[in-house]
């Protein structure tokens, strides 16, 4: 099972707890929060799910403070930064702050993780994936690619679930609302060029 984004927040209770055995965690409203940053990932653990994807560094809407399994038993974390402390400068709400997330400003967070459910299953959880044209960097996207393939049991390869670079054609195809009047096509162009030098 994999979930992405906005597919990783439940309900806390009945909801939360299948998240918990699932995937080994989830978004949990008055917990966790939902900022838009620029995430820095200078490590990766050896796990097939990061095979061929070099750190790098990405903003997107990154959750953190998430609920997971308790101790993190089974519980992977594939994607760790440290949120600055502006991420919490908004006042307290179901998605913006609170208390608990207040007391671990400067600690490391996981942004995303796979699971082994003790039946064999596999999960995985990545809270990335608001700004559609990060699917055109070529770590972000083969991540998430080797974690489909994992949690799909199959051999993830050496170097990584290969695809080709994704084109600006691509990325403007199918989309479901008419294009903002902020859309700056020579912006991602040139993160496209750069992320796929």
């Amino acid at each position: 099972m994999v979930n992405i984004h906005y597919g990783v927040e439940v309900p806390k209770g009945a909801s939360g707890d299948a998240f918990l055995n699932w995937i080994g965690g989830y978004f949990e409203a008055w917990w966790s929060v939902n900022p838009h940053w620029t995430a820095d990932y200078k490590n990766l653990p050896a796990h097939p799910i990061s095979k061929g994807v070099a750190p790098f560094a990405i903003n997107d809407e990154w959750y953190y403070h998430m609920r997971f399994q308790p101790e993190m038993k089974n519980v992977q974390p594939i994607l760790t930064a440290i949120p600055p402390k502006e991420t919490l400068s908004r006042p307290d709400g179901a998605h913006s702050g609170n208390p608990d997330v207040r007391k671990t400003v400067g600690q490391p967070q996981h942004m995303a993780w796979a699971y082994e459910r003790p039946n064999g299953g596999r999960g995985f959880g990545f809270t990335g994936g608001h700004y559609h044209w990060n699917w055109g960097h070529n770590d972000f996207r083969k991540l998430v690619l080797n974690a489909i393939a994992w949690s799909a049991k199959i051999d993830v390869p050496s170097q990584g679930v290969a695809s080709k670079p994704v084109t600006i054609q691509q990325l403007e195809a199918n989309q479901d609302y008419p294009k903002s009047n902020k859309y700056n096509p020579a912006r991602i162009k040139a993160l496209l060029a750069e992320w796929n030098q």
